[in-house]
């Protein structure tokens, strides 16, 4: 049984003594051990420290940068952004509301007039922010309803959203595009991406019913009636939802 010194404690036979020797012994190595580590470590420290000032220096002035430019930087160029993308946005909405003027709007909307900014300004000018982002989404709709379909996959592609309806909307303008290249295999690929996307009343009827189109062009009439199903049974007071019986009909044929 080991003997441990304590206060005032005298050891009282050889072998205690001898076990006392020993603690003492073990206890001065370690202390010995602890002093030249710490003894290399301050060695290694003065030896390195131009180095450790200099990471952290770097860490210190990688962070403030970052802070002054999200602060200083950043931060107006969104809200200059945000405040150009107004301008087109505007052509966008009246030509979607026009009936004699939709292709001169729609091309307003893309190249801008009068000294402001359109869509494609918006997304090269201010690279990375939100309002290029969605000016991504609106050039891919303007294109799209100009009949250049490959520049709206283009840009729709490019684009990137978790909403609900602007994320759907852009995948299932995609597969609109393709639709109308005469490339229903994409376009059903993107239609699915889009139901797939998110689950709405708005989109997802929407995209049921084109794919479920698509998937009858492409001889798929039972995956054609699963999607005219999902709309019968899911929302069968939206729009395509009329006279979806006769689709189910269709497919069953």
């Amino acid at each position: 049984m080991a003997t441990y010194k304590k206060r005032g404690f005298k050891p009282q036979t050889k072998e205690e003594e001898a076990q006392l020797d020993d603690h003492e012994s073990t206890t001065a190595e370690v202390f010995h051990t602890l002093d030249e580590s710490a003894s290399r470590t301050e060695a290694w420290v003065q030896k390195n420290q131009n180095y450790i000032l200099g990471v952290i220096g770097a860490v210190a002035i990688g962070v403030l940068a970052y802070l002054g430019y999200h602060q200083f930087i950043q931060k107006p160029k969104e809200a200059t952004a945000a405040n150009e993308l107004f301008y087109p946005q505007q052509y966008f909405d009246q030509a979607l509301n026009s009936e004699t003027e939709r292709d001169s709007l729609f091309t307003l909307a893309l190249n801008g007039a009068e000294g402001k900014y359109g869509f494609l300004d918006i997304i090269e000018e201010y690279s990375g922010t939100k309002a290029a982002n969605l000016a991504k989404y609106s050039a891919g709709m303007t294109y799209l309803n100009l009949q250049q379909y490959q520049d709206a996959i283009s840009q729709l592609e490019s684009f990137s959203s978790d909403d609900d309806i602007m994320g759907a909307m852009a995948k299932g303008g995609i597969g609109d595009a393709f639709s109308q290249l005469n490339q229903p295999e994409d376009a059903l690929d993107f239609y699915q991406k889009a139901i797939a996307h998110s689950e709405n009343e708005f989109t997802t009827p929407r995209f049921l019913y084109k794919a479920g189109v698509v998937a009858i062009e492409l001889g798929q009439k039972e995956k054609a009636l699963g999607y005219f199903e999902q709309i019968k049974e899911k929302y069968p007071d939206s729009q395509e939802g009329i006279g979806i019986d006769a689709l189910i009909g269709m497919a069953q044929n």
